[in-house]
């Protein structure tokens, strides 16, 4: 289909799209890469009358690693995937951004959009969740701060205000030596997942010292899984403890039937992609993994 009309400007400040923004009120919408945006005004699902282009603003497009890391919501994917820098503190940044839809929709998306969208399907809202972070969301009223896990309200419904725009996301920088996987099954190359799991993890010998596990397209929002935490951190990871982690994944899943599968096989294959993230985040913080599993693995 084709989008209704609608009017375009391009701001020359960050302050120039804010006041747009404002002035527009809930007709007025921000335009990034587009790569969500654009098909939901195609298919009417989206009717804005003003669209702000965000995607000449220098000071939404940068990388910066301290003693945390913060992203500007106009980086795309692909800048995200070359950034060697970004890639040797936080290396799941760049797998998981592999995987979202294919190289020519990864050239324009951007990580703002992906998570500022509310879309369940989109893959980095969980892994912001998983990396614990905090979205910088700003207006022409001021700058407030919230916390992924607390962003998402339903399908398509965040803690945005009107006028009010994601321009940065910061998170603390993972351990040194942590493991880390993003486990996504797919129908095929650039769908939205079927189910998706996002783990980042750190031991002290056999033990679990820190452990995040969140969850993509299980539900109409992403998914944290606050007990994997509880069963995880201080325990061997045995086969009983990663099997309690799936079973408390599955718990709090909410998949729809549809085209990619029934909601039970959609739940039950997101255990399973929880427990392939999991075994794979330990063996890239242990590094001694024979086969599919670990040498020190207790049954």
């Amino acid at each position: 289909m084709i989008p209704g009309d609608f009017e375009f400007k391009q701001p020359a400040s960050k302050d120039e799209a804010l006041s747009m923004l404002r002035d527009g009120g809930d007709d007025a919408r921000p335009l990034l890469g587009g790569q969500s945006l654009i098909p939901m005004m195609k298919l009417r699902m989206a009717s804005p009358d003003i669209l702000v282009d965000l995607r000449g603003l220098d000071d939404l497009r940068h990388i910066s690693i301290g003693k945390s890391i913060h992203i500007g919501a106009a980086v795309t994917q692909h800048e995200l995937i070359g950034s060697e820098e970004l890639f040797n503190v936080c290396p799941i940044i760049r797998e998981t951004a592999l995987v979202i839809a294919d190289p020519q929709i990864r050239y324009s998306g951007t990580i703002g959009g992906n998570v500022a969208n509310g879309d369940p399907g989109n893959d980095m809202p969980a892994l912001m969740q998983c990396l614990d972070a905090t979205y910088i969301l700003e207006s022409s009223e001021g700058i407030r701060e919230v916390k992924a896990r607390d962003f998402y309200e339903a399908a398509y419904f965040t803690a945005l205000q009107t006028g009010e725009i994601v321009t940065g996301i910061r998170f603390p920088k993972p351990e040194s030596g942590h493991g880390y996987s993003y486990q996504k099954l797919k129908r095929k190359v650039g769908d939205y997942a079927t189910a998706a799991a996002a783990v980042v993890l750190s031991l002290s010998g056999d033990n679990v010292k820190s452990a995040s596990v969140a969850l993509t397209n299980l539900a109409d929002t992403p998914l944290f899984v606050e007990k994997a935490e509880d069963i995880l951190v201080g325990s061997q990871l045995t086969l009983n403890t990663i099997r309690a982690t799936m079973d408390a994944a599955e718990a709090i899943m909410e998949p729809v039937s549809d085209g990619r599968g029934s909601r039970e096989y959609r739940t039950k294959m997101g255990g399973i992609m929880v427990k392939r993230a999991i075994e794979q985040a330990a063996m890239r913080a242990d590094g001694t993994a024979k086969g599919g599993l670990f040498g020190w693995l207790k049954r």
